[in-house]
């Protein structure tokens, strides 16, 4: 064997990541209407992943949160961070998020991996912007964020009921443990 195949069975299958985030759509899915009006300013800071759909990028984490920060061009940074069981470490990725219309409308597409973008859709916020329901670029994507680590059982049950109601299948959410201490504040 070849001393470059694993070098290149990585950029192989980067290349199929990059492909598949490409054609990822930045709408939101047919029925699901983003919040307006939105206020980026008080949906900045850091939110607890209360729980989520299973995706292969975060599964087996524990411990996520996600902090949005503004920027002066109007972007917004993006930082996920969680816990990795299998490796026993803290992960964490940086990302870039656009509007994809006006400002005031709870629709963004966010990129992880360059000029790629998948959509980021506010689909029901807390008045106080206390938790928030978002969905991604199609129903197969559903987070629960909440600026504490946990929800009353009656948020949680009315979230995961407004989630089944938009066509996502709540039942199978996975309800997120905060059980560590983040070292980065």
């Amino acid at each position: 064997m070849s001393p470059y195949f694993p070098l290149l069975r990585r950029a192989m299958a980067l290349c199929a990541l990059l492909v598949v985030t490409a054609c990822t759509s930045t709408r939101p899915p047919e029925g699901i209407t983003p919040v307006s009006p939105f206020d980026v300013q008080r949906y900045a800071g850091r939110w607890y992943e209360v729980a989520r759909l299973d995706h292969s990028f975060e599964r087996g984490m524990s411990d996520v949160t996600a902090t949005y920060q503004l920027q002066s061009d109007g972007s917004v940074r993006v930082l996920n961070r969680g816990f990795d069981s299998a490796k026993n470490d803290w992960r964490q990725a940086v990302g870039k998020a656009l509007f994809t219309g006006d400002a005031s409308t709870a629709s963004l597409k966010v990129s992880f991996f360059g000029p790629f973008y998948g959509g980021y859709h506010v689909a029901a916020l807390d008045a106080d912007y206390q938790w928030a329901l978002v969905v991604g670029p199609d129903r197969g994507y559903c987070w629960i964020l909440s600026r504490s680590k946990q929800l009353t059982p009656a948020v949680r049950e009315q979230l995961a009921a407004r989630a089944q109601a938009l066509g996502i299948d709540a039942q199978s959410l996975i309800w997120v443990t905060h059980d560590r201490t983040d070292p980065q504040p």
